[in-house]
C-alpha cells in the first residue's frame, strides 16, 4: 500500500492527486513492501533554492529526488523518500516538447520515483534500463515514449535532478 503526502506550495493547476498515487504506484508496484514518500508541489523560487542547496546549480530544475536515509534496523518504516516538483518548470518544459501536459506530469513523477527505488540516469547503461522502464510503464497508462522526438534530450541527459 502507498501512503502518499502531497504537499502544493503552487498556486498554479495541478494533476487530480488521484492521478499522483496512479502514477506513484504504477512506478512502484515492483517494490513488494509498502512505501510511504513525500510529493511537494512548488514554484521556481522554491524549487531554484532546493537545486542551490542540494545540488549547486542556480536554476530550477523539473523534478529532485531525496531517497530516505533512514539506518537499518534503526526504523521499521516504509519510508521511500520525497519528490519534489517544479510544477512552473513541468508546464514549460511540456509546452516547449509540445507533449500533453499529463503525460509530462506522469513521466516526472515515474521518474522521480525510480530514482528513489535507486534507479539512475548518470552512465549510459543505467540510462538506458530507467529509459526502457519509464517508456513500458507510460505506454500501459497509453502515454507515448517521451523521449520520442528530435527536440528533446539524448537519453541518460533527460532530468539532472536526484
Amino acid at each position: 500500500m502507498l501512503e502518499l503526502d502531497l504537499q502544493v506550495a503552487s498556486v498554479r493547476p495541478l494533476p487530480a492527486e488521484d492521478d499522483f498515487r496512479r502514477w506513484c504506484e504504477l512506478a512502484l508496484r515492483q517494490r513488494s513492501a509498502d512505501s510511504e514518500l513525500t510529493i511537494r508541489l512548488v514554484d521556481e523560487e522554491e524549487g531554484r533554492e532546493l537545486n542551490r542547496t542540494w545540488r549547486h546549480k542556480d536554476y530550477p530544475t523539473n523534478v529532485l529526488s531525496f531517497p530516505a536515509e533512514v539506518p537499518e534496523g534503526l526504523l521499521d518504516i516504509p519510508l521511500l523518500g520525497d519528490l519534489v516538483i517544479c510544477v512552473p518548470v513541468v508546464e514549460r518544459e511540456a509546452a516547449e516538447q509540445d507533449k500533453a501536459a499529463d503525460a509530462h506530469w506522469a513521466h516526472l513523477v515515474i521518474h522521480g520515483c525510480l530514482h528513489l527505488l535507486g534507479y539512475d540516469h548518470i552512465e549510459d547503461a543505467e540510462a538506458e534500463e530507467m529509459e526502457s522502464l519509464e517508456r513500458d510503464l507510460l505506454a500501459e497508462l497509453g502515454y507515448p515514449d517521451p523521449y520520442d522526438g528530435d527536440d528533446l534530450p539524448e537519453p541518460g541527459t533527460m532530468s539532472e535532478g536526484r
